[in-house]
């Protein structure tokens, strides 16, 4: 009976250690003891234990009292310190591939990027260096006295909650097993798709120190589309990314927007990723085929010429913008979600085509009447999906603390 009981304080430190780091990270403004109290309904000699650990092993500081009221107490407001919890991601994508270091903080540790274009590149090959790139940095994390509490992977594809990524059109792979790589299996890495991570990074507060309110708030609802040479999405609900029965939901980019329209690379016919992807748009203006459409100086001759209103580009980029427009509003029809985050590629929209589409997709909604659509640009964050990869490995810190502690402790 000394056991279980022992267990279940445990666990109870352990579910108020993590109540009380949300709500740090979650708070824009630096909280006092008597804040976070309040705010999370636990007691004073409660939250003074909690915030003396968190502080012992460096993952809180004190900043400088603040002085209330004439005859008040000063209040110490408590700051995430740095320098002690970070989590890493990992991303590979169409254009390349590399890693970021989080610190709890919101601060990048260190950040690698190996530019190339990955369509049928050997899968061996891009895993086993970034199994060496991520043994030189794991050591430097060590000697600075981190905790490294996790790690996940964007990928740009379908990949199963075991590691097992499906398929990658874009990439040119199937069927691989990720935990056959030591990389994934000595950093005990969670795999996902990379429009899922890209969402998880604009949910501020979620694993790393928010400083301000975010386009969106922390328990939001909002649909992500991810723009690039593929086209992928996720929805949010609540804060939390809907991930479906098999973790597959939210692929916006293969909604038909023409049954008889090209071909998708899925091998279906009329996708929005066949309209408004990049390499797509690139390949119907006849600016270049195969893998010189994927390049970026590409995409960027067709931004020009179409805002230079140059024929067929413009033409092209109509069609996408239609194609884009009705894939939102069926997916807004489907989910209920009012607001919707364009990252990648179709981000770069001027204000006045993002007013131009916020208002077509107003206008065929079914709800037009009831249900105000936001349509917000994500441009703040080069590789969201990188950070949203990192911040999932983080959040193993945030949901189960004591056990990063207690290992500390013992080491």
């Amino acid at each position: 009976m000394t056991t279980l009981k022992r267990i279940n304080q445990d666990d109870l430190r352990n579910h108020n250690l993590s109540v009380v780091l949300n709500q740090v990270l979650r708070s824009p403004q630096p909280l006092s003891r008597a804040d976070l109290a309040k705010a999370t309904g636990l007691t004073k000699a409660t939250m003074s234990l909690l915030v003396s650990l968190l502080i012992e092993h460096g993952v809180l500081r004190e900043g400088v009292p603040l002085v209330q009221a004439v005859y008040g107490r000063p209040s110490t407001p408590l700051i995430i310190a740095g320098g002690r919890v970070c989590g890493i991601g990992i991303q590979i994508n169409t254009d390349g591939y590399g890693y970021t270091v989080l610190d709890l903080d919101g601060s990048t540790v260190a950040e690698r990027w190996v530019d190339r274009n990955l369509h049928e590149a050997d899968a061996d090959e891009i895993f086993a260096d970034l199994d060496a790139m991520l043994l030189d940095q794991e050591k430097t994390l060590r000697e600075q006295g981190y905790i490294l509490t996790g790690t996940g992977i964007a990928l740009p594809g379908l990949v199963t909650e075991d590691a097992h990524l499906i398929v990658a059109r874009n990439l040119g792979w199937e069927n691989i097993d990720l935990m056959q790589y030591d990389v994934i299996k000595r950093l005990d890495v969670v795999a996902g798709n990379e429009s899922n991570m890209a969402a998880t990074a604009h949910l501020p507060g979620y694993a790393t120190q928010v400083h301000d309110e975010g386009i969106v708030g922390p328990d939001g609802s909002f649909i992500y589309v991810s723009t690039d040479i593929g086209i992928g999405g996720a929805i949010v609900r609540d804060g939390k990314v809907v991930d479906g029965g098999h973790g597959f939901a939210g692929e916006v980019g293969h909604l038909p927007v023409q049954l008889d329209g090209p071909q998708c690379r899925c091998g279906r016919h009329g996708c929005l990723e066949a309209f408004a992807g990049r390499r797509s748009m690139v390949e119907r203006a006849g600016l270049a085929s195969g893998d010189a459409a994927a390049s970026q100086q590409a995409i960027d001759m067709f931004t020009q010429a179409v805002f230079d209103g140059a024929e067929p580009m413009h033409n092209v980029y109509l069609k996408a913008f239609d194609a884009m427009v009705s894939a939102i509003v069926s997916t807004i029809n489907l989910s209920d979600v009012d607001t919707v985050i364009i990252g990648g590629c179709w981000a770069q929209l001027p204000a006045e085509e993002r007013e131009r589409m916020q208002a077509e997709v107003q206008r065929q909604i079914l709800a037009r009447d009831k249900v105000e659509v936001h349509i917000l640009l994500t441009r703040d964050m080069l590789r969201p999906a990188l950070i949203g990869a990192a911040q999932i490995g983080l959040r193993k810190f945030v949901d189960n603390p004591l056990a990063y502690l207690t290992a500390d402790s013992v080491a």
